[in-house]
């Protein structure tokens, strides 16, 4: 079941995640989306995006959504205007970084890394890269090693068609990295590992501040057990229906799949009723 949730309660910043939620699994933002962001706009209420994606991989975005707050890429481990300008950033200690790599490897996932404007991989040809490329509308950098890359880095992915070995890797990885980095599932096939600022809770927590919204006005919506921890400290939360029964018992509220156009109903019906 869902929380009890106050239906009076006063919204003035609503916080999305973007893949599994705003974007359709061809990652297509429909025009019924675009319409419910404008009609937030038109009831002053300030419409916020936050993913897992690099910075790049949000740019098509702005535009359509008329976008006027800050943006959480890497989970948080960058935070931007919506001009690109890098508000603050949130890099991983190359000892983590170092770590973080090897137990992946461990799992027998794939390593992607990313700095704040560049994605490397090791096979152009692995599991996913291709799917990458097209939700964030640029294609990665390929190389022998990453020697040379492990200072400055934001975060860390493993990847993997074996879901099993991916819950495994990512229980792994919060167990030996403990507080010095925050590891977690955004798909089922994705092991996020960003720094431990650089999580959804720390991004609904910096935009209350940033925008100087209390957290009680804000509404999250989100897919993942990722998205959780803004759930936690939004006013009210909003969770998919292609989310898991755990997520969704952690939010307000629950919506329709998003082969439904639940992001935009879920604005209609519970944010402008």
């Amino acid at each position: 079941m869902n929380k009890a949730a106050d239906k009076s309660t006063k919204v003035s910043l609503v916080v999305a995640d973007v893949d599994g939620t705003l974007v359709t699994p061809d990652k297509v933002l429909t025009e019924r989306a675009c319409a419910a962001v404008k009609k937030l706009h038109d009831a002053d209420i300030l419409f916020a995006i936050t993913s897992g994606r690099p910075p790049l991989g949000m740019k098509m975005l702005v535009e359509p959504l008329n976008l006027k707050a800050p943006i959480g890429a890497f989970n948080g481990g960058i935070f931007l205007n919506p001009d690109f300008s890098v508000i603050e950033q949130n890099s991983l200690p190359q000892d983590v970084t170092e770590q973080a790599i090897s137990l992946i490897r461990e799992h027998n996932l794939d390593v992607w890394i990313y700095l704040e404007k560049d994605w490397y991989v090791q096979d152009k040809n692995g599991s996913h890269v291709d799917r990458e490329s097209n939700t964030v509308k640029f294609k990665p950098t390929v190389v022998d090693n990453y020697n040379d890359l492990l200072s400055d880095v934001v975060k860390i992915v493993g990847v993997s068609d074996d879901l099993d070995a991916v819950a495994k890797c990512e229980a792994a990885t919060q167990k030996a990295l403990g507080d010095r980095a925050s590891a977690s599932r955004s798909q089922p096939y994705y092991l996020d590992i960003t720094h431990p600022q650089a999580n959804k809770g720390t991004v609904v927590k910096r935009l209350s501040e940033i925008l100087d919204i209390p957290l009680a006005e804000i509404a999250t919506l989100g897919d993942m057990p990722n998205d959780v921890p803004m759930f936690e400290l939004s006013g009210m939360s909003i969770a998919m229906g292609n989310s898991s029964e755990d997520v969704q018992n952690q939010a307000t509220y629950t919506t329709d799949s998003y082969t439904e156009e639940g992001f935009a109903k879920a604005i209609e019906k519970f944010i402008l009723n």
